[in-house]
């Protein structure tokens, strides 16, 4: 048997040769798309945005929690930094707000 030919019948072409896959490839193509949001993703996105808009970090966190990386793993850091985001700023807020009043 010659190598980088398959001989499955299933996987015969009109030429009678079919090369042989690497399994690899099958899965590369899922991420060969860019990211949503100038290629960045939706959580660096929204980190950043956050920065202006605070909302943004608590809906990114919703997203992050609702466990939208599924769709996209690439999207789970930013998502998880918004999460960070979102908590520091809420503990940063509250003792503010405490002292402020005390």
């Amino acid at each position: 048997m010659n190598k980088g030919h398959s001989t499955d019948a299933m996987n015969l072409r009109e030429d009678g040769y079919v090369p042989i896959r690497d399994v690899e490839d099958a899965q590369m193509g899922m991420f060969d798309k860019p990211l949503p949001c100038f290629g960045c993703g939706i959580g660096w996105f929204f980190f950043l945005l956050g920065f202006v808009f605070p909302l943004m970090w608590y809906f990114s966190t919703i997203l992050y929690f609702g466990k939208y990386y599924n769709k996209d793993p690439r999207e789970r850091s930013g998502l998880a930094a918004c999460a960070i985001a979102a908590i520091t700023f809420t503990v940063a807020a509250v003792i503010t707000f405490l002292v402020y009043l005390l």
